[in-house]
C-alpha cells in the first residue's frame, strides 16, 4: 500500500522524456529496453500515485470539510482514502436517513465522532437508524444528539450495548428519559463527559427515576445539565462520580442548596470547576462549594440569592481560585466586601469578570496589589467604574494583558491613564462607554503601538425591541449559550435616565455579545486556561 522514499525517488529517476516528442520512457528494473508510453503532455503524469495512502490521509485530515469533499471527487482512490480517514461526521438526522445508513457507513467506516442533528420542524430518526449506526460504528467515542425526538429508551439501550467505548455524550431536546440515560451509564464504562439539555422524557416531580451512576461513575470527569425541569434526579450520578472535575448547572429548576451540600461532602477533593447560572442557590450552596479546596474556576451567573457572605466563604477556603466570573444582575448583593475577600485569599487569580457588580477603587486596588497574576479583567454594566477606577487599574495591575470595559461611566481621561500603565497590556476593548471618544482611542493606539484598541461607543440601543421580550431569547447554538453566561451585562450608566427596573429588563436581552466574543478569543490565552465538540 505504501512505498518507501527510495522507491519513489528511483521511479522518478527512471523517467526519461525524449526531446520534444510527446512520449516518455521508463527503464525497467533490470535496465532492459525502455518502456515507451504515449502521452499528450508531460504534465499528464500523476505523481500523487507515488504518495502512500497513509500520507494522503494525513493531508486530507489537515483540510476543511468542504475541501475534503472536493478531494473525494478527484478519483476512486482519493474517494476511498478520504472516506477511510474521516473520523468525524455530522449528519442531518431526519427520518429518511435510515435508508442510507448502510451506504454512508460503508464508505466512512472509521468514524469515531458522530453528530446527529435534526431540524425541530422535521421528523427525526428513530431507534432503527440509531441501532444500525451503532452496529457499524462500534468504535464510536463521541456522540451528539440534537432534536432527535423519535429516539426512545429502548433505542438508547441498544445503542449503549453496541458502543461501550463511548467517552462523550451530548444530547439536547431529545425525548428519551431516565431509563435510556441509565442504559448508557450502565454500559459505557469509559464515559468521561456528559452534557444533557432539555431531556423531555424525564418525569417531573417525586416520581422521577434516579439517574446513575452506573459503571460510568468511575470515569466521568465532566457533567453539564441545562434547562431541566427535574435536573436533581441526576443527583445520584453527580454524587457517585468520584472523579468528577467539572460541574455545570444552567437554568435547572428546584432548590440546589441541599444537593450541593451532599455533592461537596462526597466529591469535594476532585472538583476544580463549577458553573452555576440562573439557579436557585444561596450562600448555603456557596458554603458547600467552599469545601472543594481544589476549586480553580467558579462562575456565578444571575444567582441573586448569593451575597458577599457566600463569596467570602468560598474565597477563604478555595485559595487556588484562578478564574472568577460573577454576573450580579445589578442586585448589589456582591460588592467590595466580597471582592476584597477574594483579593486577600486568592493570590493565584488570573481572570476576573464582573457584570452588573459595582466595585470601587477599594476592592480594585486590593485585587491589583494581592493578585499579581491577574491577566484578564472585564468590567461590564458597573455604575461605579469611572476614571478613578480605571486609573487605579492602570497604575496597579502590572500583569494585566487583556482589559474589557462595557457600559461604564469612564471617559477619555481614564483612557489616557492606560497610556502610562499596565506595561504588559496587549488588548483593550471598550464598548458603550459614551464619554470615550474615538480621538482618545486613536491617541492610545499611537502612544502604545503594541496595544490593540477596540472601541465601539456608538452602538445604537433599541429599548422597545429589547424590553418587549419578557425573557432571554433562545439561542440554538450550544457553544453560544455556554459563552453567553459571561456576557449578560446590563445597559448601565445612570446618565440614560431609565429606571432601574427597566434597565434590569433590558439587561435580559442585550449586552451578551461583547464579553462572550472577547472571552472566546481570550480562551487560548495563558497556558493554564482549560477548554472543552464533536
Amino acid at each position: 500500500m505504501g512505498q518507501s522514499a527510495s522507491t519513489v525517488a528511483g521511479a522518478q529517476n527512471r523517467i526519461k522524456f525524449r526531446s520534444s516528442s510527446p512520449v516518455y520512457s521508463m527503464k525497467n528494473s533490470d535496465d532492459s529496453d525502455d518502456v515507451v508510453v504515449d502521452v499528450f503532455e508531460a504534465g499528464d503524469l500523476d505523481y500523487t500515485n507515488y504518495i502512500p495512502d497513509e500520507c494522503l490521509a494525513c493531508i486530507f485530515q489537515s483540510l476543511s470539510s468542504g475541501d475534503r469533499k472536493s478531494c473525494s471527487l478527484v478519483c476512486r482512490r482519493w474517494l476511498r482514502v478520504e472516506g477511510q480517514s474521516r473520523h468525524r461526521l455530522s449528519l442531518n438526522a431526519q427520518s429518511d436517513l435510515v435508508t442510507v445508513v448502510p451506504l454512508i457507513f460503508s464508505r466512512f467506516d472509521s468514524v469515531t465522532k458522530l453528530a446527529l442533528k435534526c431540524d425541530r420542524r422535521s421528523t427525526s430518526i428513530g431507534d432503527e437508524a440509531l441501532v444500525l449506526i451503532s452496529l457499524r460504528c462500534r468504535n464510536l467515542t463521541r456522540l451528539k444528539l440534537r432534536s432527535c425526538r423519535e429516539l426512545t429508551d429502548a433505542g438508547m439501550e441498544a445503542f449503549a450495548k453496541n458502543c461501550k467505548g463511548l467517552k462523550k455524550l451530548s444530547c439536547g431536546s431529545c425525548a428519551f428519559g431516565a431509563k435510556g440515560m441509565n442504559a448508557v451509564l450502565n454500559n459505557c464504562s469509559a464515559l468521561e463527559e456528559l452534557s444533557v439539555k432539555r431531556l423531555r422524557g424525564i418525569t417531573d416531580g417525586a416520581a422521577a427515576e434516579p439517574i446513575g451512576p452506573g459503571v460510568a461513575g468511575g470515569s466521568l470527569r465532566v457533567v453539564c445539565l441545562k434547562e431541566l425541569y427535574n435536573g436533581q434526579c441526576f443527583g445520584p450520578l453527580i454524587i457517585g462520580s468520584k472523579n468528577l472535575r467539572t460541574l455545570k448547572l444552567f437554568r435547572c429548576s428546584g432548590d440546589w442548596d441541599k444537593l450541593l451540600e451532599v455533592i461537596a461532602e462526597q466529591i469535594s477533593c476532585g472538583l476544580v470547576e463549577v458553573h452555576l447560572e440562573r439557579l436557585q442557590v444561596s450562600d448555603t450552596g456557596l458554603a458547600a462549594i467552599s469545601k472543594c479546596l481544589n476549586l480553580e474556576i467558579l462562575h456565578l451567573v444571575k444567582t441573586p440569592e448569593c451575597t458577599n457572605i457566600g463569596l467570602k466563604t468560598v474565597a477563604e477556603n478555595c485559595k487556588l481560585l484562578r478564574k472568577l466570573h460573577i454576573d450580579g444582575w445589578k442586585t448589589n448583593r456582591i460588592s467590595d466586601e466580597g471582592l476584597i475577600a477574594v483579593a486577600k485569599h486568592c493570590p493565584n487569580l488570573q481572570e476576573l469578570v464582573l457584570i452588573g457588580v459595582n466595585p470601587t477603587c477599594a476592592s480594585l486596588e486590593k485585587l491589583a496589589t494581592n493578585c499579581l497574576n491577574l491577566e484578564r479583567l472585564a468590567l461590564c454594566g458597573s455604575e461605579t467604574v469611572g476614571d478613578p477606577e480605571l486609573s487605579c487599574i492602570a497604575a496597579k495591575c502590572n500583569a494585566l494583558r487583556k482589559l474589557c470595559i462595557k457600559s461604564c461611566p469612564v471617559s477619555d481621561q481614564g483612557m489616557e491613564a492606560l497610556a502610562g500603565g499596565c506595561p504588559n497590556l496587549v488588548k483593550v476593548k471598550v464598548k458603550k462607554c459614551r464619554l470615550v471618544t474615538s480621538e482618545s482611542a486613536d491617541w492610545l493606539r499611537t502612544t502604545r503601538g503594541s496595544v490593540a484598541v477596540n472601541l465601539d461607543a456608538t452602538e445604537p440601543e433599541n429599548p422597545d425591541a429589547s424590553a418587549s421580550d419578557g425573557g432571554v431569547p433562545e439561542v440554538g447554538n450550544e457553544n453560544r449559550q455556554v459563552a453567553a453566561q459571561v456576557g449578560g451585562a446590563n445597559i448601565a450608566s445612570s446618565s440614560t435616565g431609565r429606571s432601574n427596573s427597566f434597565k434590569a429588563r433590558l439587561g435580559l436581552t442585550t449586552g451578551r455579545h461583547l464579553v462572550a466574543c472577547t472571552f472566546r478569543r481570550w480562551s487560548s490565552f495563558g497556558g493554564s486556561s482549560s477548554s472543552r465538540n464533536t
